[in-house]
């Protein structure tokens, strides 16, 4: 062979290594929850790789559905590669080779290792199963996230949208890497999420244009979004949603250590947390941390210092806008997630040339889990139909 024949064979080598879609090659799975242990140190690999998979039961799809466990690369809010865990379900009736993808953003499910999303959809107890169920009957694949920190010993990080958003955006890599799945790396892609996933929904659609530019993103379907986090944690103070305002508390703290959360804890919100962290889901964050306050939890407000406002600062949306079309959506009576500030990122991405549909409805945050998701199937099917956006700003 000439030389010139060697370098050519090379070359060609490199660019196909380089340029051709990841299909990790995932380790053993355990049966047990050992399955959610992180690797140390972690493989290498790019964001979106698959690390192991396993069968999941899906739940009440059983029969209708193929559905895996997933654990894949991603990236915290540090910017470093970390490992999450997740679940991918594809309908038996699809066409895999062209069907569309829709990164389904799960809602807050409580910081203990029992409410992961990926287990709860396991056993039949995700309460967004209608939600779910709208887009496998509609025929798509569904990657859904458990987002950062979901193992035996979590370390969630709840509402941290610079944490949320990779998750998301690398369900639907790991998707279409996941050799069994066998769907494609150009089938469009969507964004969709309430309350916490509301949030993470957008987080994605922001970063994908720096993060994910691979993607054939179409539309992103974001409701009861927490999009500014000092509006939506200060207003729950002795109020129902208290569990959730120390829970954030928790999650910011868990994903960016300089925090120190801990040393201005009481010995009350010292013991408060660790119980929320062994054995809280959302049911319990809205029933045994009701009405309680952050005074009792704490020496003093730590959670206004400097380092805390520059990373809620830092995970506040509306920066960068998304640039497909996007249906965002909120209860005018949310108790949770405080509309004004839902108002102000509506107003923000008009503002930015965002297509933006804006839709308020007369009810309350838990409410519209379910009562928004008939609008949200009809958008989702209009941008995957390539129907041309009509915005209301």
């Amino acid at each position: 062979m000439s030389a010139r024949r060697v370098l050519a064979t090379l070359v060609a080598l490199v660019l196909t290594t380089a340029f051709a879609p990841a299909v990790a090659t995932a380790e053993p799975a355990p049966p047990d929850d050992t399955f959610y242990v992180p690797p140390s140190p972690l493989p290498a690999g790019r964001p979106g790789d698959v690390i192991r998979w396993r069968p999941s039961n899906a739940g009440p799809r059983h029969a209708s559905v193929d559905a895996w466990q997933v654990m894949y690369l991603s990236t915290n809010a540090l910017g470093q590669p970390d490992a999450v865990t997740g679940t991918v379900l594809v309908p038996k009736t699809a066409d895999r080779a062209t069907a569309p993808i829709v990164a389904f953003a799960p809602g807050t499910h409580g910081p203990a290792f029992a409410c992961t999303p990926s287990k709860m959809i396991d056993i039949g107890a995700f309460y967004e199963q209608p939600g779910l169920d709208d887009l496998l009957d509609a025929g798509y694949a569904v990657a859904v996230p458990d987002y950062e920190g979901y193992q035996p010993a979590p370390k969630t990080t709840y509402v941290v949208g610079r944490s949320e958003g990779p998750a998301v955006i690398d369900a639907v890599r790991a998707a279409q890497r996941l050799g069994a799945a066998g769907l494609s790396t150009s089938a469009k892609v969507v964004f969709r999420g309430y309350s916490q996933g509301g949030g993470a929904a957008a987080w994605a659609g922001e970063l994908q244009p720096s993060y994910a530019p691979e993607l054939n993103l179409v539309g992103v379907a974001a409701g009861g979004v927490p999009a500014d986090l000092v509006q939506v944690t200060l207003q729950l103070d002795g109020k129902f949603g208290f569990g959730v305002f120390a829970y954030a508390l928790l999650g910011l703290d868990q994903a960016y250590p300089e925090l120190q959360l801990d040393s201005f804890l009481s010995d009350n919100g010292r013991a408060k947390l660790a119980e929320m962290k062994q054995s809280a889901c959302t049911f319990e964050l809205l029933t045994t941390y009701a009405n309680q306050k952050i005074a009792d939890y704490t020496t003093g407000p730590g959670y206004i210092k400097p380092a805390w406002v520059a990373r809620l600062n830092e995970n506040k949306l509306g920066g960068t806008p998304p640039r497909v079309p996007v249906f965002l959506y909120h209860a005018t009576g949310d108790q949770l997630v405080q509309f004004a500030q839902a108002d102000s990122l509506h107003k923000t991405y008009c503002a930015a040339g965002v297509q933006e549909t804006w839709k308020t409805y007369d009810t309350d945050h838990i409410t519209l889990v379910y009562t928004g998701n008939a609008d949200v199937l009809a958008f989702v099917r209009d941008r995957i139909a390539g129907k041309p956006a009509t915005a209301n700003c």
